[in-house]
């Protein structure tokens, strides 16, 4: 159930981190969303690993850490692909 989740959420967080921190990227929607699912699962491990939150199904803090992940995710894609922030 954990890694769905996070998959799930990544969904939406992609969707949310860009609306969050708009701006020209290349990929549109579809690498936006993959960028979500991505720093989702990210930001679900090491929470997890740091302690700081767990995956224990649908709740808000989950939403928080993956919008969180997805967030720094999608920074450090603007940083590597030349995109602007």
């Amino acid at each position: 159930m954990g890694i769905l989740a996070w998959i799930f959420f990544g969904l939406i967080a992609g969707i949310l981190a860009k609306w969050i921190m708009p701006g020209r990227d290349g990929g549109g929607f579809i690498m936006t969303v993959v960028l979500g699912i991505a720093g989702s699962v990210v930001g679900g491990f090491i929470s997890t690993k740091l302690g700081i939150g767990s995956v224990s199904g649908f709740n808000l803090p989950s939403m928080g850490i993956s919008i969180v992940g997805a967030l720094v995710l999608l920074f450090v894609y603007r940083q590597f692909a030349g995109g602007k922030s």
